[in-house]
């Protein structure tokens, strides 16, 4: 074969190498985000010549590339196809989106609930699957909630201090709904926060939002860092069910292993380790009626490379929980709640969220915000595509959820030619591209 070298021109024609965005600009004209953003009053900023809705928009069109940084909107000022997918008449220079979001954040103006607020109903409006779990004979949809901490070593933003992960950075709290592990709150805080400080407000509006989702039967799932009576009261009080992974504390492996030898089922695993499962009914701090408990305890007193032990090892793990199922399928329940480190990773990792751009934590904050509505203008991008008969790349693990940089990779980063014609504007994609039925059958239903 004849090695030939490519000649390299430039044409006229308009082409773009980020088609799917105009699916993520047709999802969002379903929301009221820039109506509510542009009503917005800035006592510093009064007459904006370009809108707070508009700063938004073209915001989270960097966003839904995997781009945070404020710098990254100067490649979009000069595209056509930018404005009109993201339904913007103008793209704010990077010191305009620097500055607005900092004179925002100056006052009072709630921007991050709107943000999640818009986000739920996006979800419950766009009618997107929602997975429950099968809990008896309940159908629940499940509410993770946890807190996964940024490393933004290296860097002296305002908030970023030493986490419970031995770097410095910052800790947000995140909640998601459903198998799809769609989010539905977040909350950034400084790396040394403790995990339940302010848990109970966070809860209350997490299961609000998931509310606003649809959601009717929930089940709220938590790990150690949450053992807390506060939160306990608080899914009381909504009304809600849970499971909280319990925090020994003050209690003993040997104390467990009593309680288990006394209530519980014995399941011998092999020599020299026996398996205990029960639940006890306990008092938690100061409420008067008891708790369930959910206990799983290990005595092992031989190894499994047949090394005998002089003491037996004991490990225990306890559940407090509203169910009322069979101790095996609760901690089945509990051990699915570790799926959302997958959620935390496409946010970090697929969005680039993990060094957030600003020096100030409000901002910060606020970016965080509309991540997480980015992550799931994706997620419902990933997920009706998985839907759709003639959708490419539906092997057995993408069965259940499309991740979200399979959906940046193979929807948003679509090569089209953008047209004008009589007074019509068109994209035209490839001739062998294999998204092309999926993407216009999307974009019919999502406009």
């Amino acid at each position: 074969m004849t090695i030939k070298k490519f000649i390299i021109e430039q044409s006229n024609e308009e082409l773009t190498p980020v088609t799917g965005l105009a699916l993520v600009g047709a999802l969002l004209r379903k929301t009221s985000l820039k109506l509510r953003l542009d009503k917005s009053t800035v006592p510093t900023c009064l007459t904006p010549d370009i809108s707070h809705g508009t700063v938004a928009l073209s915001y989270l069109g960097l966003l839904c590339q995997g781009k945070n940084d404020f710098d990254a909107i100067e490649l979009a000022r000069g595209d056509d196809f930018f404005r009109y997918a993201m339904g913007v008449d103008i793209v704010p220079s990077s010191p305009t989106l620097r500055q607005r979001f900092e004179k925002v954040v100056e006052t009072d103006l709630k921007w991050n609930d709107i943000i999640m607020e818009e986000s739920a109903r996006l979800i419950k409006k766009a009618k997107v699957p929602l997975t429950p779990v099968r809990v008896g004979a309940t159908d629940y949809l499940t509410v993770d909630v946890d807190v996964t901490p940024l490393d933004n070593s290296g860097s002296k933003k305002e908030g970023v201090t030493r986490t419970y992960k031995g770097h410095d950075g910052f800790a947000p709290i995140l909640a998601y709904l459903g198998q799809e592990g769609y989010c539905i709150n977040v909350e950034l805080r400084p790396g040394k926060d403790h995990s339940q400080k302010g848990t109970p407000q966070f809860l209350t509006k997490s299961i609000n939002y998931a509310r606003q989702c649809g959601a009717e039967k929930l089940l709220v799932r938590m790990d150690s860092g949450f053992d807390s009576v506060d939160n306990i009261r608080v899914l009381r009080a909504e009304n809600v069910d849970y499971i909280i992974k319990g925090n020994l504390r003050q209690e003993t492996p040997e104390m467990w292993r009593d309680i288990a030898l006394k209530n519980g089922q014995a399941r011998i695993v092999r020599e020299g380790k026996v398996e205990y499962t029960g639940s006890v009914m306990w008092k938690v701090g100061d409420m008067e009626q008891r708790e369930r408990v959910v206990f799983h305890v290990v005595e092992r007193t031989i190894l499994s490379n047949g090394q005998q032990l002089l003491l037996p090892e004991l490990e225990v793990a306890t559940y407090w929980t509203s169910l009322p199922v069979s101790p095996e399928e609760l901690i089945h329940l509990q051990r699915d709640h570790g799926t959302s480190e997958q959620f935390h990773s496409e946010l970090k990792t697929d969005l680039d969220l993990e060094r957030l751009p600003s020096g100030k934590f409000k901002v910060n904050d606020l970016v965080f915000h509309f991540g997480a509505l980015a992550y799931n203008l994706l997620r419902i991008v990933g997920q009706m595509s998985l839907h759709h008969p003639d959708s490419p790349l539906k092997r057995k693990a993408h069965t259940q959820r499309r991740r979200i940089r399979t959906v940046l990779q193979n929807v948003i980063t679509i090569a089209s030619r953008l047209v004008r014609h009589a007074r019509q504007v068109k994209l035209r994609l490839g001739a062998h591209s294999p998204w092309y039925a999926t993407f216009k059958d999307l974009y019919l239903a999502f406009s």
